[in-house]
């Protein structure tokens, strides 16, 4: 049975959908004003693991990812670099859909974006005001009337009275309480606008999924998961608006992923340790970025370094290095047993650290066997990759990971260098020159290069 902890209920809980055999799961993705850095790439490759084993289980999986393609920060930026907002937005988008893909993402079902829902989100606004739960400020604002909803507070833990002790002092006169949160925004001089019965404006940003979701998915819906950092304010305030427009349960699981820190600080602009998707592919191929993301439980704290990334492209080389010389045969060799060790573990609550852990197991077991073409070779190397499928790992030709040395072209321009450095070493070999073949050997070592002399010839790998 598959249980996963619910940040709504703080609990690990059975998880049953809505419907027997689909699930429906609804993601915040990004707002695509620059690129991607490593808490994107965190949330992308979690819930990827996601659906992936939702789907491996048998559930037929409607994913659901926005896109953020209107905001405060998407004007100012847009602005400072003279472009229009429509430019920049695409630009962001396919760099976004590249660094998913590099990272083995699959494409969500349905990805839908903000501007492209306006009257879903001026319908849902209207009804949360006839509903008594929203109202026009004196700025022309629309706002919704957190007093007017009882369970305000639910998924953060949050009490009223304690959010209102950490307002500065001199209550904002537009709003009837400093809590209360925009759904409409009136326009400003020179912003993008749009017609609505209070006049000309732009959404707010917690409405957009609301309206979102719910287009896509139904007033009530399985999933809905995020960053911990979006738990409050913007997760509590979809769940208000959402309850109070449509008068049902919103969403039955919440969850939500945790942070990413770099060398142990927190990720920051400010602070010089922020790294986009793009500077980190420079240096790690991507399988391995996914690796360490997945080597990590999704609720904790991930800690990006150097030191973590080159301790992932060591420990995911040791399963590929297993792999390579056994030949894969038809999945009727895969070891039942063991996926069901793997189910049981992923079935609570996602446990990618035991589940990676079962795949050492299997490539240790796997390094045993003097015959890599015997019958229990095999079946250990079809379960390896079979399992590592389902995480979305293993899935390049062994040979051509151990030998890539990062993503950029120009860094694959040393392999005829290294093969014919080999080729020069195996004719000293055979005319019994030792002494050069050693000396090959040891620029190719000054190189990073380790070589293993098979019967079949000598393979050669990037440490």
């Amino acid at each position: 049975m598959l249980t996963i902890y619910n940040s709504l209920t703080n609990k690990k809980e059975a998880f049953t959908p809505i419907q027997p055999g689909k699930v429906s799961m609804y993601v915040c993705g990004m707002t695509v004003y620059d690129l991607c850095h490593i808490g994107h790439a965190r949330v992308m490759v979690v819930f990827d693991m996601i659906a992936r084993h939702l789907r491996h289980l048998g559930y037929a999986v409607h994913y659901v990812r926005n896109i953020t393609d209107i905001d405060d920060k998407i004007i100012q930026r847009a602005n400072e670099n003279q472009e229009s907002i429509g430019d920049l937005t695409e630009r962001f988008i396919t760099a976004m859909n590249e660094d998913s893909a590099a990272l083995g993402v699959i494409p969500p079902d349905e990805e839908p974006r903000a501007t492209l829902y306006m009257q879903q989100i001026i319908d849902m606004i209207e009804q949360i005001i006839a509903n008594g739960h929203g109202y026009v400020g004196l700025n022309h604002d629309v706002y919704f009337d957190v007093n007017s909803y009882s369970e305000y507070g639910q998924l953060s833990g949050k009490q009223l009275e304690d959010l209102r002790a950490g307002e500065r002092v001199g209550v904002q006169e537009e709003k009837h309480d400093p809590l209360d949160f925009v759904l409409w925004k009136a326009a400003k001089p020179g912003e993008p606008s749009w017609p609505s019965p209070w006049g000309e404006g732009r959404p707010g940003w917690h409405i957009e999924c609301s309206a979102m979701s719910t287009h896509c998915l139904g007033n009530h819906f399985d999933i809905h998961g995020g960053g911990q950092d979006l738990q409050f304010p913007h997760h509590e305030n979809e769940i208000a608006q959402s309850v109070c427009c449509t008068g049902e349960k919103f969403v039955n699981t919440w969850i939500h992923n945790g942070f990413v820190r770099v060398d142990e600080e927190k990720m920051s602009k400010s602070l010089g340790n922020f790294f986009t998707v793009r500077e980190v592919l420079k240096e790690f191929l991507p399988e391995v970025v996914r690796f360490f993301i997945l080597s990590s439980h999704y609720r904790s704290p991930l800690n990006y370094s150097q030191e973590n990334l080159e301790e992932a492209k060591a420990a995911l080389s040791r399963l590929y290095t297993a792999l390579r010389d056994a030949n894969l045969i038809s999945e009727d060799k895969i070891d039942t047993a063991k996926v069901e060790q793997f189910d049981a573990f992923m079935n609570d609550d996602f446990n990618t650290p035991k589940a990676v852990a079962l795949l050492h197991e299997l490539a240790r077991d796997l390094n045993k066997q003097a015959d890599k073409q015997s019958e229990e070779a095999q079946s250990l190397a079809a379960t390896l990759k079979h399992l590592g499928s389902v995480l979305g790992l293993l899935q390049d030709n062994p040979k051509d990971f151990l030998q890539a040395k990062s993503t950029s072209s120009e860094d694959q321009n040393d392999v005829e260098e290294i093969e014919a450095l080999i080729a020069a070493r195996a004719e000293a070999k055979a005319a019994k020159d030792y002494g050069k073949a050693d000396e090959i050997r040891d620029k190719l070592n000054t190189m990073n290069i380790s070589l293993e002399d098979t019967p079949q010839g000598t393979i050669w790998r990037r440490n």
